[in-house]
């Protein structure tokens, strides 16, 4: 999906400036874990009627891309 960052939105305004569906107050981190629960898209949709399989793709990548940014420290034990 192209351009999946104009479907989000941080407002600080907004569920404390948590990432959104834009024009809603779904958050990112509330799709990614009814995914990560086993819901289906279908099942997301029709509890959740304002969004569309493009806004839960959208989530997806942001969380993709958050993911992908981490950076890793191990700590040794001396």
């Amino acid at each position: 999906m192209e351009n999946f960052e104009k479907r989000i939105e941080v407002n600080s305004k907004v569920l404390v400036g948590k990432p959104v569906i834009k024009g809603t107050r779904i958050s990112i981190e509330l799709i990614v874990k009814l995914v990560a629960q086993g819901w289906t898209e279908k099942e997301i949709i029709k509890e959740y009627p304002s969004l569309t399989k493009d806004d839960i793709c959208a989530a997806l990548l942001y969380a993709e891309k958050i993911v992908e940014q981490e950076e890793i420290h191990l700590l040794v034990a001396r």
